[in-house]
């Protein structure tokens, strides 16, 4: 799982409009998106008041290219408020490239003593997955490309594990980071409580807005 070409804007705008209810613009502190001490002070106090009263978290942005596994986009795709996502697509280019061992998320599954059902072959999980599954599906694709049957093409991608690898340029809030934060940070899945709680803390003001 990766992380990539990571920005987070318009932090200035969030917290100027932080103060719009009482109009307290004269107090605000934070000058070229570094919170100043009043500002922070304030954001805190609204962000445990609740979602009604932090909205400047809706418009504090960050934007990131994320490479996952299908199975971890399938639990993000739960946050469809506020969040806008650009995919790589299999409908146009599974076909296009040779299927290898590097197109699928192993991170917990290759060097781990996690046996294959077939004892016979005496495979680990990951070395079904290369010298058996993958084949199959290069296969597939081949004959794909030979024949240009879409009912290879189909069953192609019927058969894709949900380790298949997609990258998306993901545009959210740090509101849907602090939901995703307070619900997902003890998931049994590692893309969730490791990898994406690792990227968290990367984030500017990530303790003091996210996880506080």
């Amino acid at each position: 799982m990766k992380f990539e070409n990571t920005k987070v804007f318009n932090i200035d705008s969030a917290m100027r409009g932080m103060r719009n209810p009482l109009e307290s613009w004269s107090k605000g502190d934070t000058v070229n998106d570094i919170i100043g001490e009043n500002d922070l002070k304030l954001a805190q106090k609204l962000i445990l008041a609740g979602s009604e009263h932090r909205k400047f978290m809706r418009q504090i942005m960050v934007s990131v290219d994320i490479t996952a596994p299908m199975f971890w986009w399938s639990e993000f795709d739960t946050y469809k408020v506020g969040t806008v996502a650009n995919s790589t697509s299999k409908m146009h280019k599974l076909a296009s490239t040779p299927i290898t061992i590097d197109c699928f998320e192993t991170d917990d599954l290759c060097g781990k003593d996690l046996r294959y059902w077939d004892e016979d072959e005496k495979l680990n999980l990951c070395e079904a997955l290369e010298y058996q599954i993958i084949p199959m599906l290069e296969s597939i694709r081949l004959k794909y490309i030979e024949t240009k049957d879409k009912r290879y093409w189909k069953e192609l991608i019927r058969l894709l594990p949900e380790s298949w690898l997609q990258t998306r340029t993901i545009t959210m809030s740090y509101e849907n980071l602090l939901s995703m934060y307070r619900q997902r940070h003890e998931h049994k899945l590692t893309e969730w409580s490791v990898s994406f709680m690792n990227w968290i803390d990367s984030l500017s003001y990530a303790e003091e807005l996210i996880k506080i």
